[in-house]
């Protein structure tokens, strides 16, 4: 199957694959052969966020990105909604269809939840996590509730179904080192040309909020996993995630390394592929388990 022209094959060079779920076409990466390296993006981009650092590690682990419905390549079923809750239930199946086991996965965003959603009602097929700037419970910051709030009501509707501004201003604005090139916005903004492809980028604000039951259930499920080792990733100029959310994660995986990524903001797959990929290298969690 031929792809869109949005996706610059130079920089994403990995063959596309898919997989029948739930009613959904789940497109992802497998590239590479090693131990499983689970990738999991957030709003609103795609596997295409993981190209470097797939590419750097590609000769050491299998490296799996999913796009979940509605993002990047993959396609929704219909009277799908989009929530973390049906993300989390797509994944879960894809693992098993894949049939992962010792599964080392790395998470930014929404991968958070979502990812440790899969990991805690299947432990037993997961020996080690990479942990970008995310969460993985309901969120009580003020600032985080306004922004769900705002960014989940009708004015950022509006600005998201039909300014796109999670793609053309917040993307832009997580990235601090560096200014993304021509080719790389075209491949973020390719997914959501209509106005009703923006909608699952919308909902994600909102379930910040609407979905405390979930990241609830998550956060009752994380003790269980504390006895894994956590490679910590976490860029310090990250406006969403910060000190206390990196404090957390330290306290929920005890066998833990942090590397400080300085300067990187929210999307660090974009900033420092290559710092992330060396650390994952330097780090043996077979060793730190």
């Amino acid at each position: 199957m031929s792809r869109p022209g949005w996706v610059p094959n130079e920089l994403y060079p990995f063959e596309s694959k898919f997989a029948e779920i739930g009613g959904a076409r789940v497109h992802y990466v497998d590239e590479g052969s090693g131990p499983p390296l689970l990738l999991l993006h957030g709003n609103p981009t795609w596997s295409f966020l993981y190209r470097d650092i797939i590419k750097g590690l590609r000769d050491r682990y299998r490296c799996i990105a999913p796009d979940y419905p509605g993002f990047g390549l993959s396609a929704a079923p219909a009277g799908y909604g989009f929530t973390p809750l049906e993300h989390a239930q797509i994944l879960e199946e894809l693992v098993q269809e894949l049939d992962l086991s010792g599964i080392t996965m790395m998470v930014q965003d929404w991968g958070g939840p979502i990812g440790f959603s899969v990991a805690t009602r299947n432990p037993g097929r997961f020996a080690a996590f990479v942990i970008g700037n995310t969460w993985a419970w309901p969120q009580s910051d003020r600032a985080t509730q306004v922004f769900s709030r705002f960014m989940g009501g009708r004015v950022g509707g509006y600005l998201i179904l039909h300014r796109n501004v999670f793609v053309e201003r917040i993307i832009p604005s997580g990235v601090k080192r560096k200014k993304l090139s021509p080719k790389v916005m075209n491949a973020y903004r390719g997914p959501f040309a209509a106005v009703e492809s923006r909608r699952p980028v919308h909902i994600f604000p909102r379930e910040i909020l609407a979905s405390r039951p979930f990241l609830a259930q998550v956060e009752r499920g994380l003790p269980a996993l504390g006895d894994r080792p956590a490679l910590i990733v976490w860029g310090d100029k990250d406006v969403a995630f910060r000190e206390p959310e990196l404090r957390r994660w330290e306290q929920v995986f005890p066998n833990h390394r942090t590397v400080r990524l300085e300067g990187a903001a929210h999307y660090i797959q974009e900033e420092a592929a290559d710092e992330i990929a060396d650390a994952i290298r330097d780090w043996n969690p077979v060793a730190a388990a």
